[in-house]
């Protein structure tokens, strides 16, 4: 199987992944919250703020959901990269308020490593290999 088979691969699940936590968060944000690892939800109008955080996801699926389909891999990979900012983003937030540290581990965590290392082996299948001078016969 090529790098590139693995990279789209896990990229898609990627995709899939967002879209449906995002979906979740923004059509029931009261079931899929408590997974998210924090120890306390908003009260109140407070299901407005989880809307958000699902609409952020799905933002970022599209992107690489869009990059995927159009076969722009380099870019794919810097954005994996870039976009691996939101589950670590999530993961000192879950921390630094006392939230589940096995969600803050176990899901925040893991997915941005996994994020980090789809893209830097979707940057490896796409960098340019050259080959090495031929010295000149004189």
């Amino acid at each position: 199987m090529s790098l590139k088979t693995v990279n789209t691969a896990l990229t898609t699940a990627f995709v899939l992944f967002i879209f449906w936590f995002g979906t979740d968060f923004v059509v029931t944000p009261e079931t899929i919250a408590p997974t998210f690892g924090l120890p306390h939800w908003p009260s109140g109008d407070g299901d407005g703020f989880l809307i958000v955080k699902g609409i952020r996801d799905i933002g970022g699926g599209l992107v690489l959901g869009v990059l995927l389909l159009t076969g722009q891999r380099r870019a794919l990979g810097w954005v994996l990269l870039a976009e691996a900012f939101i589950p670590f983003g999530d993961m000192t937030n879950v921390l630094a308020h006392d939230g589940s540290t096995t969600a803050a581990f176990g899901v925040h965590c893991l997915t941005a490593v996994l994020m980090v290392i789809t893209g830097l082996l979707t940057l490896r299948e796409t960098r340019k290999v050259t080959s090495a001078p031929v010295p000149a016969r004189g």
